[in-house]
């Protein structure tokens, strides 16, 4: 057994020990819950905090005097504006302008080399695109001074989302996180380890990742539950994914998708240089606007819908399909994510979603459906 296969072990003892129960999840063994998802998901929505363990995310370093020219020519946005202890999101897309992995690259400092120091990046993306990024990166590690190691087996990504994330996090490691601005990314030294803090989202409220080595994973977890953080499972981050709005690749977005097309506005620069896709992605900016865009949908029930549910408007036409659905304990409804056609894209355009024989009404909503306190700092 290897040394971080061990230490990964000695983290899901530890959830074991808080009633965890797993499921497979992007070939990671993932907590579900930990017996009630209900409570896991209130400790998030109403103003405390929880605490997840998001490791299965692909984590990425990259470094040399070239990494940035090199990535800039891969991603969307603009990398020759990310400023030091600042994140970004970004796309990769291919040269048809289409997803291929959807990622926050984080500028966390320089590392020191024989031509000086250059800057050092931190690439977080999903489980499911892991694989894609490292593979596309590691190409040019042979054309100039670009070098990328993968973290992920190395290291440990907790993430404290809710209202009191903020004292919980500055209370473990004793740092300013409140002064952190909400693209803002630090390195604190805890004890020794040093530990990656970016202030981050994926709940639509106040939330921090922390990245840190895994022989040090368990020791940290157990702190920030002593701080006062539960721990919540990936049923509930589900149904707070949902209600924020975010949406997940291979779910709500894949390789048919054009990046215009998944509201990523803010992960694209329209003003920067050539990179993979631009022409196309730029083209359909000028042209005004996609055929089709990722919306929300309010339903008329709580009852569960269908992914994959048909969306109908005028007539009972088919305008598109439904691709996330939860029931939200804070509306007390069905939400749901889902692809619409451009002319029914307006908040409050009322449409038909066909599940098996039934038909429910629902509305078309901006994102997200559940404003946070990180809307609300």
């Amino acid at each position: 057994m290897s040394t971080t296969t061990a230490q990964r072990l000695t983290l899901d003892h530890v959830h074991q020990q808080a009633g965890a129960t797993f499921r497979e999840l992007d070939g990671w063994l993932v907590p579900a819950n930990y017996g009630d998802t209900l409570a896991e998901y209130t400790a998030v929505r109403d103003g405390g905090a929880g605490l997840f363990d998001l490791s299965a995310r692909g984590r990425i370093r990259v470094s040399g005097s070239e990494a940035t020219m090199f990535l800039n020519g891969l991603i969307t946005n603009d990398m020759k504006t990310l400023a030091e202890n600042r994140w970004m999101p970004a796309v990769f897309p291919n040269v048809q302008g289409r997803l291929l992995a959807v990622v926050r690259i984080a500028r966390v400092g320089e590392e020191a080399s024989g031509k000086g120091s250059s800057p050092l990046f931190l690439i977080d993306t999903e489980a499911t695109t892991h694989r894609k990024v490292l593979d596309t990166i590691q190409r040019f590690t042979l054309a100039g001074d670009f070098r990328v190691s993968d973290l992920t087996n190395q290291t440990v990504l907790l993430s404290v989302q809710g209202k009191a994330a903020v004292e919980i996090v500055s209370k473990v490691f004793n740092a300013s996180i409140a002064a952190l601005p909400h693209d803002g990314s630090t390195d604190v030294n805890w004890n020794g380890p040093k530990v990656n803090v970016t202030r981050s989202s994926h709940t639509a409220e106040n939330g921090f990742d922390i990245c840190v080595e895994s022989e040090h994973a368990a020791a940290s977890w157990e702190a920030l539950v002593s701080a006062g953080a539960r721990p919540v499972g990936y049923d509930a981050l589900e149904i707070l994914r949902v209600e924020a709005g975010v949406a997940k690749f291979g779910r709500d977005m894949d390789e048919t998708n054009v990046v215009t097309e998944t509201n990523l506005d803010d992960a694209v620069s329209f003003t920067k240089g050539c990179y993979l896709g631009q022409e196309i992605i730029v083209r359909i900016k000028h042209r005004g606007h996609v055929a089709k865009k990722l919306r929300g949908l309010l339903f008329d029930t709580d009852e569960e819908i269908a992914t994959g549910a048909t969306i109908t408007g005028d007539g009972e036409k088919e305008i598109g399909r439904v691709t996330s659905t939860v029931v939200s304990p804070k509306l007390e409804r069905a939400i749901g994510l889902g692809f619409v056609r451009f002319e029914y894209i307006a908040a409050e355009t009322k449409v038909v979603v066909i599940t098996g024989e039934n038909k429910v009404e629902a509305r078309i909503t901006e994102f997200p459906f559940v404003r946070g306190s990180w809307y609300q700092d």
